[in-house]
Parts: structure tokens; sequence; C-alpha cells
């Protein structure tokens, strides 16, 4: 089937579901599936995106699944973004369109932060469009759709966010804070990712940046924007700190603006 729709059709994309073992869900992605639904939804600590990411990059899974970040479905509601609030919906939007090449969202349920579920450990909404006709108020000030836009200008913009085989982990001495990089095949898109795992609490702590593999000089300085705020930070060598607040904004995503080569300008 999905060969006689192909051969029509050759941009319809084929979206195989998680529920069900990794086994089956690799399985389907070498028959044919372009992208593949993934276990990212309950992967919240860092150990475990970690883990996870290394599993979908660094192993030969990278060279026949797609995988596809969705922090919720219509039928998921993880109890992260339950226990969350605001915050934890802004978290894992960033994750989702970050780490990964593809990321999706169940529509204004996710925009508009609905954080309801049915009854009490259930994964499901408990206003669920499966069961009935909503109007939803798209223009609620705590909406975020305006966050969305402009991440999704970044990755438009950005090429380093637009593959998953360039996602490089980076050390940071505090467990809640999660901090990767990726770079462009030219090396001149250069994107660092800082994300404060804990939707409650401020977190800060040390960056450490691979600054010889960027082309930089131990100890020299140089200058990161932020494309989620436009706020402008200059760090230095490999070691810098972060400081995340919640309920603000918890996360950067930062483009090198200036990257001296070795040897000075």
């Amino acid at each position: 089937m999905i060969g006689r729709i192909r051969a029509d059709h050759p941009d319809v994309l084929f979206l195989s579901e998680a529920f069900t073992r990794p086994r089956t869900m690799y399985r389907l992605a070498k028959l044919g599936f372009s992208q593949s639904y993934t276990y990212f939804t309950w992967r919240n600590a860092r150990w475990e995106l970690a883990e996870y990411m290394d599993e979908l990059t660094q192993t030969p899974v990278s060279e026949y699944c797609r995988p596809n970040f969705w922090p919720n479905t219509p039928d998921i509601l993880h109890d992260y973004l339950q226990q969350g609030g605001r915050p934890a919906f802004v978290i894992r939007l960033l994750l989702a369109a970050t780490l990964n090449a593809n990321y999706g969202i169940y529509g204004p349920a996710f925009e508009l932060c609905l954080d309801h579920p049915r009854e009490p450990g259930s994964e499901e909404y408990l206003d669920s469009e499966k069961y009935e006709i909503k109007r939803w108020d798209l223009d609620a000030p705590h909406s975020l759709s305006e966050l969305i836009g402009r991440v999704n200008k970044a990755r438009r913009e950005n090429p380093a966010l637009q593959r998953n085989d360039n996602y490089r982990q980076l050390e940071c001495n505090n467990e809640q804070i999660f901090a990767y990089a990726k770079l462009s095949d030219d090396g001149k898109n250069r994107i660092v990712c800082v994300v404060n795992l804990d939707p409650h609490n401020v977190q800060s702590g040390w960056v450490r940046v691979p600054v010889t593999d960027f082309g930089l000089r131990p100890g020299e300085a140089y200058e990161m924007r932020d494309l989620l705020d436009g706020a402008h930070y200059t760090w230095h060598g490999e070691w810098n700190y972060v400081e995340l607040n919640p309920q603000v904004l918890p996360g950067h995503v930062l483009l090198a603006v200036e990257w001296p080569q070795v040897g000075g300008r």
C-alpha cells in the first residue's frame, strides 16, 4: 500500500505509532513508514533524554528510523505536563523542536497548556476532541502560539536544527539542566541549546562548550544570541554559566553569532 501511494504521491508521509514495542516500531520503519512516533513523550529526566538520543543517533537505528517527537497527542497527556503547568509545556516544546528535526504537537490542547486528565492516573485529556466538539479561545493570553512561531522560525532559518545526526550532548554540572549542540554540515551554523528540566524552580549551572571543535582557542570570547528572546551573551572559553527561570523562559536556543578562527582575526 505504501509503495502504491508513494508511486503517485511521493510527498505523502506515513507516521507509525508508538503504542507498541520498540522492536515492532523499528520494523515498521524498515517496512517503509516515513517517520516513527517515538517514546520521547515518556523521556523526561536528563539521563533518559540523553540515553534515548544516543539510541536514535548513535546506533544502527539512525540508518532507517526517522523519529518524530511529540510532547502530547490526542491520546497522551503525560504526567509531566499535568504537574508542571505552563513551564512544562514550554520545556517539552523546546526539547522536541530542537533535539529532533521532526516534531509535532496536538494543536490547541498544547498551545493552551491544557493539563487536566480524565481521571487520576490517566494520560488522557478530560475534555477530549475524540468525544466532543470543542471551541478554543486561541487568543487566550497564556497561549504558546507566539512562542511556537519563534521556535519554528529558528528551525526554518538554521540548518543545524534540521537534522539529527549532528546532535551532541554537552557537559553540565546540574542534572536538572540538559545542554546540547548542533552544527550544520559546513560548520557555519552552530546552535547550543540549554534547557531547564525543572518546571517549578530556577536552575543554574556551568555548561561546557567544545570550543576547539568549534574553531576557538581556549579562553577566547565569543557572542551568543538567543533565538527565543533576542538576548545577546558574551561567553568565554569552554565553561559558561547559565541560569534559567521556568516562569520566565526555561531554555536558551543560542546561535553562535561570531566564532573567530583559531589564530585570531
